[in-house]
């Protein structure tokens, strides 16, 4: 199974873990400023390196990609919405078969190394992360200055290039009203905190570090994982504050698998906060008729491109809130 349909370390809070870092390629300009023929050329190194780095990764230009695998690659989070909507000869991704590893190649930067874990793991991340970045670093010089560490195409990004982010389910704090609290905390310690889907959408959360100039890749990690694990506590003493309350909590999570389970036409934005509540049920042990598997595949296969690849067609806004609730009621009895 792909990493996103697996489970790992506190992964009743902690959904998964990524670390991106970017870099870019001595002797161009960034981007914004190459012109189509030294993209193409940067394209070209990539291709040529790729293969050889032993992670079984296929270089797809984005060109090659039909319109609904694009949307499914974004709903992963594994590309960008503005990445996918430029179409240019010289853009592409390098990913392998499990989807944990995904470089993209002429975004905002030059090269931009995504990994992927279930669960809270980013110390086995970061160490597959910098694998990789030496790697490519042995093969093609990066821009690096000796002030400054690597340069990158925004300045909020320069040192070490490097992003880490814990995506956090918090439903328990947002029912007793806690949810903005800590929000306002996480911010307070210097960390970027964002609702996954928009604000108010959904229970999902990223966390990620907003210094990455004057502080190691392990600092940056550490005080990533610091703060998850204070939420990751918070979130707990909620939940276990909500199962106090005994019928009245019960009756609000089987209320929410009635619907999930029954209802013949599922807007996306109202069947995820119905999953949002059932997997809270789930992680409970209130919910006895799911798992942690079925929770994970409904995420993936309620979203717009994903439904549409699984079934293979393309629908219609109505279709595809028919067809979800057909998919979520074919995995909640699969």
């Amino acid at each position: 199974m792909n990493w996103y349909l697996q489970n790992g370390k506190e992964s009743d809070v902690v959904v998964s873990s990524k670390i991106r870092i970017l870099r870019n390629i001595q002797g161009y300009g960034f981007t914004n400023k190459c012109t189509e023929k030294q993209k193409l050329e940067i394209l070209s190194k990539m291709e040529e390196i790729l293969p050889g780095l032993g992670y079984d990764l296929q270089v797809l230009k984005l060109k090659d990609i039909d319109e609904i695998t694009k949307m499914s690659l974004i709903e992963k989070d594994l590309i960008s919405v503005e990445f996918a909507m430029n179409v240019n000869e010289e853009k592409a991704i390098a990913i392998n078969k499990d989807e944990n590893i995904c470089i993209v190649i002429n975004d905002e930067d030059h090269i931009c190394i995504q990994v992927f874990s279930e669960g809270l793991a980013l110390d086995s991340l970061l160490n597959m992360a910098i694998e990789i970045d030496k790697k490519i670093e042995k093969l093609v010089p990066y821009s690096y200055s000796k002030k400054y560490g690597y340069l990158t195409a925004c300045p909020i990004n320069v040192g070490t290039g490097m992003k880490a982010s814990t995506f956090i389910h918090l439903p328990g704090l947002k029912i007793t009203e806690n949810i903005n609290k800590i929000l306002r905390i996480i911010n307070g310690f210097g960390m970027n905190v964002e609702g996954l889907y928009g604000e108010g959408k959904s229970d999902l959360y990223q966390i990620s570090n907003n210094k990455t100039l004057g502080i190691t890749e392990e600092e940056i990690v550490n005080n990533v994982k610091a703060i998850t694990d204070k939420v990751i506590l918070q979130e707990r003493e909620a939940r276990k504050h909500l199962g106090k309350n005994g019928l009245e909590f019960k009756n609000k999570i089987y209320r929410n698998f009635g619907l999930l389970k029954y209802s013949k036409i599922l807007p996306l934005d109202e069947c995820l906060n119905i999953l949002s509540i059932v997997k809270l049920g789930t992680d409970m042990g209130i919910i006895k008729e799911l798992d942690d598997l079925k929770i994970k595949k409904m995420y993936l296969y309620c979203k717009n491109a994903n439904l549409q690849k699984y079934y293979g067609q393309t629908m219609n806004k109505k279709e595809q809130d028919i067809k979800r609730s057909q998919i979520i009621a074919e995995i909640i009895n699969s």
